[in-house]
């Protein structure tokens, strides 16, 4: 049985979205138990929840809020929920823990309590963007990392892959490097230094590197991962979920403002909805932390109770798939790649 520990207070909405998708991820995972973390007068606000015997409730008297300070999170609210939570997977009560609250705070916590895995300097978000393809390209990092150097960029590459291998089965799925063209030649310097240690890395046989992609090759699905700087990928991320809202918009409008429309709108309209439902931002929520001693999701802020619902199914499946052996095996085989003094040897080589 899979434990996933949730945040049930974390986010702009809070228990009014956390606690119906837990009753809704909990019928269809009969393997799978929740704790659920935050203040006990709120939680019992809502009976029918802990009518599951596989509900347990943890309390935690203080929340961590969408603007706290990282240091207000991490040094003066020790028994916040999202804390709590994270503990649960630390004293190994839970095996992941879901929250939707403060990103700064939630990664600054969660490195506190679990650590970093050996051969890590900082810790990644990755999620998954649809593509063209029917399928989706893993992101990262998308946003915990602002500034990176070329041996982040290598960690993000080598976690991505465990990732994208534990979820899919497919052993060496291929992994790109954001950039403003394919050629060697472009981009800053810190991508051209990436771009020699991911061939290196590929040589060695921790990578199937692609090469060089840009920005629309995400959604094209080009390669089954994406690696860049947390600014760049943070930017990514939020453009196509304006675009999918704005797509949803102009579907839901566009038909509406005549009769005519409306005929067409409804004789179209299971190809409409199959197509709303293949760009709903909402069924790819749910960001890994990847990097830690403990397996973490991230849901986004405004999460509703399917976007939650879905986060959680991905933290299962994370869980029950083995993700974090998976990086600790990954980062293992390339740890020789991602010392200290071989990144310096190999970023030194003058690109081409």
């Amino acid at each position: 049985m899979i434990t996933v520990a949730v945040d049930c207070m974390g986010g702009d909405i809070g228990p009014a979205a956390t606690l119906p998708a837990c009753t809704a991820f909990l019928a269809t995972h009969p393997d799978a138990r929740v704790l659920l973390v935050g203040r006990p007068d709120v939680l019992r606000g809502w009976p029918r929840v802990f009518d599951d015997s596989r509900c347990v409730l943890v309390p935690a008297s203080e929340v961590v809020t969408m603007d706290d300070p990282i240091e207000i999170a991490l040094r003066r609210k020790k028994d916040s929920s999202m804390r709590v939570a994270i503990q649960q997977v630390k004293e190994g009560h839970a095996q992941v823990a879901v929250s939707a609250g403060n990103t700064g705070a939630l990664m600054a916590i969660s490195r506190y309590l679990l650590k970093t895995l050996d051969g890590i300097e900082r810790p990644a978000i990755a999620t998954q963007l649809p593509n063209a393809l029917g399928g989706a390209t893993t992101v990262l990092d998308l946003g915990a990392n602002v500034d990176c150097s070329a041996e982040h960029l290598l960690q993000f590459a080598v976690m991505g892959s465990a990732l994208v291998a534990a979820s899919t089965g497919k052993a060496e799925p291929s992994v790109g490097l954001l950039n403003v063209g394919e050629e060697v030649i472009k981009g800053s310097e810190v991508i051209k230094q990436a771009g020699q240690l991911l061939r290196s890395a590929a040589a060695a046989g921790d990578l199937n590197f692609h090469g060089n992609v840009e920005g629309n090759d995400i959604f094209k699905g080009t390669t089954d991962i994406v690696v860049c700087d947390g600014f760049v990928g943070n930017v990514a991320l939020k453009a196509s979920e304006g675009l999918a809202s704005m797509i949803a918009g102009f579907l839901r409008e566009g038909f509406t403002s005549s009769p005519w429309r409306k005929l067409v709108g409804l004789l179209a309209m299971p190809i409409i909805n199959a197509f709303r439902d293949r760009v709903d931002h909402r069924r790819y929520n749910g960001a890994a932390l990847l990097g830690l001693q403990g397996l973490v999701f991230k849901s986004h802020g405004s999460a509703d109770s399917l976007a939650f619902e879905h986060a959680l199914a991905r933290a299962y499946d994370a869980a029950s798939r083995g993700l974090l052996d998976n990086v600790r095996q990954r980062i293992a085989h390339a740890k020789p790649l991602l010392s200290p003094d071989t990144v310096s040897e190999l970023g030194n080589i003058p690109t081409i």
